[in-house]
This record gives C-alpha cells, sequence and structure tokens, in this order.
C-alpha cells in the first residue's frame, strides 16, 4: 500500500464546505480509464486564506458494472449510489453525454481554471468539452508527466494539507494504490498493480501536477505600491 491510511483519514476528519467554495477557482482532472467500470472527476482548489489544498470529486459507474459487483460480491457500488456519492448512467459503458454535462455544471459553479485529461483515452470528450469553453490541457500518464504530482499528493497527505473531507469512494480508492518506481527514484500509481479501482486518486494527480505550474497567491496578501 503507498499511502498511509491513517494519515488519509486524518485529512478528512472534516467535511468540506462544497456551498462556501463556490465561485473559487480550481484545477480538474478526468480519469476514464474504462467505459465498463467507474470513470472520476477531481477538482483541486489551491490554498486561498489557509494553508490547505480542498478535493471535491464526482463519480460515474455504469449500471451494468454495480450488478456484475454485487454479482461478485465485490464493493458495493449501489450503496454509494444510493447515498449520491457516485452517479449511476444507463446501459452496459459509462454515458459521456453525462460526464459531459456534469463537468460543466461543476465550471458553473466552481470555475475550472485547466481540466486535465488523458491523451490517449478521451479524444471525443476533450473535443467537445474544448468546444464548451473549457481549458482542457492532455496529460500524460508516464513517469515524466505523473512523478512530481504524486510525490506532492503524498506530501500533502503526510502534513495533512490535503482536506478530502472523508469521501467514502476516494478513500476505497487510496487504499488500493501500488506504485511504479524506476532506478532514479520517479514513481507513478500502477493500475494494473493496484488492489482496485483508483481513478478518483489518478485524478486527483493529475489536476495537482497542472495545480503546480502556477504559483498559489492566498487572497489575503496584500500588495504594496511602490
Amino acid at each position: 500500500r503507498w499511502l498511509d491510511m491513517d494519515l488519509w483519514d486524518a485529512c478528512g476528519s472534516e467535511p468540506v464546505d462544497e456551498e462556501a467554495m463556490a465561485g473559487q477557482e480550481c484545477f480538474g482532472a478526468i480519469d476514464l480509464a474504462s467505459t465498463l467500470d467507474v470513470a472520476a472527476f477531481a477538482g483541486l482548489f489551491p490554498p486561498t486564506v489557509d494553508d490547505f489544498y480542498r478535493l471535491l470529486l464526482r463519480f460515474w459507474v455504469p449500471e451494468a458494472a454495480c450488478r456484475q459487483r454485487e454479482r461478485r460480491n465485490r464493493v458495493r457500488l449501489d450503496e454509494w449510489v444510493r447515498l449520491g456519492l457516485i452517479k449511476k448512467t444507463q446501459g452496459a459503458t459509462i454515458d459521456y453525454a453525462v460526464i459531459r454535462q456534469d463537468i460543466n455544471d461543476f465550471h458553473k459553479v466552481y470555475s475550472i481554471r485547466e481540466l486535465a485529461i488523458d491523451k490517449w483515452n478521451s479524444t471525443q470528450l476533450a473535443t467537445e468539452l474544448l468546444g464548451d469553453g473549457l481549458v482542457v490541457v492532455g496529460f500524460g500518464q508516464g513517469y515524466a508527466s505523473m512523478t512530481a504530482p504524486t510525490k506532492e499528493l503524498e506530501a500533502l497527505v503526510v502534513s495533512g494539507r490535503l482536506l478530502h473531507g472523508g469521501n467514502p469512494v476516494i478513500r476505497w480508492m487510496a487504499s488500493n494504490v501500488s506504485v511504479d518506481q524506476d532506478p532514479a527514484g520517479n514513481y507513478k500509481p500502477n493500475k494494473e498493480k493496484s488492489i482496485e479501482k483508483i481513478d478518483g486518486i489518478v485524478a486527483a494527480i493529475m489536476a495537482l501536477g497542472r495545480a503546480m505550474l502556477y504559483p498559489v497567491v492566498p487572497t489575503s496578501a496584500t500588495t504594496e505600491v511602490w
């Protein structure tokens, strides 16, 4: 296991107030992974009045995947669907039109500065979201793109500076993550080696990767005029 779950849980001791964050700017990322299972969106809000990053999450799953998992006695996604933590789309595969609409709705409330998306797995959706007016950025899944934000996410968890509100879906995914490391000390999540789904963590890493390119300037900071 990559992340210490006690430290992860400590970052979710209090809920994240989504209503209070309306109008704030965030960096978003989508990890679609497979049309047959869970897809994830992460909205990462850099520090403004304090030193904490806040994470809002959205998940989707096709109804067929819920039925299959129930038959196989795996994680009960249908319970999270009932609680509103995952949105179930009709059919055997995820309906990308639903994801597109939900991302646009999120953008209207929170202002997505950039939306990171896997370069190789989402051409049509990326094109549609670009047409909707979002700034869509291709994000690679190799060491070059993933190492720095993967290490930074780990550091935020260790320091208690990543607030995720105790979302049980992302906790499950955090507990599943296994990472690959090369001889140079670079590392990134490995979906094949991980215990189960990790899409929300991957999306959070991608969003953080874009956020790291911009300096954090708290809104409480003052500028002297000379």
